[in-house]
């Protein structure tokens, strides 16, 4: 009797968490994902701005970023490591224009393909600009961003 129970509590579990899962919004996660990482490459880009965009990645987010971040093993510190890094090049841009321009989710993914263009001066004064056409492949866990995957032209 005591399996029969633990078996019945178990499959309730699990028919409960892959109805909370039906249940996600992918559509509104992505308009409100993409917009926050819009916003922290604004020439007036904030702080709050960054801490709004890392709210939707887990704490060991995994990151991996042709040609700079090759890795995409998740870091129990990941999230942290991407705070200081986007830090360091918050308000980097003079200009900054960006177009979602199509996603297709799947079962706890995303893929979000856009195209976006800046320009900008670095820290030793030499000015920067590139346009660049991107792919985005985010992989979700509990409705937040647990890998992301970007390749880009």
């Amino acid at each position: 009797m005591k399996k029969l129970w633990l078996v019945l509590c178990g499959l309730s579990v699990v028919y409960h968490a892959n109805l909370a899962a039906d249940d996600f919004d992918y559509d509104a996660f992505v308009k409100a994902y993409y917009q926050a990482q819009v916003a922290t490459q604004q020439p007036d880009a904030t702080k709050d701005d960054l801490e709004h965009y890392l709210s939707f990645l887990t704490e060991d987010v995994g990151n991996q970023h042709f040609p700079n971040a090759p890795d995409d093993s998740r870091q129990p510190d990941g999230k942290a490591q991407m705070r200081k890094g986007m830090t360091h090049y918050l308000g980097g841009h003079t200009e900054y224009k960006a177009e979602l321009m199509s996603y297709e989710v799947g079962y706890n993914a995303v893929v979000i393909k856009h195209k976006f263009s800046a320009r900008g001066k670095r820290a030793d004064g030499s000015e920067f600009s590139y346009a660049k056409t991107a792919l985005d492949v985010l992989e979700l866990e509990a409705g937040k961003v647990a890998v992301m995957r970007r390749y880009s032209k």
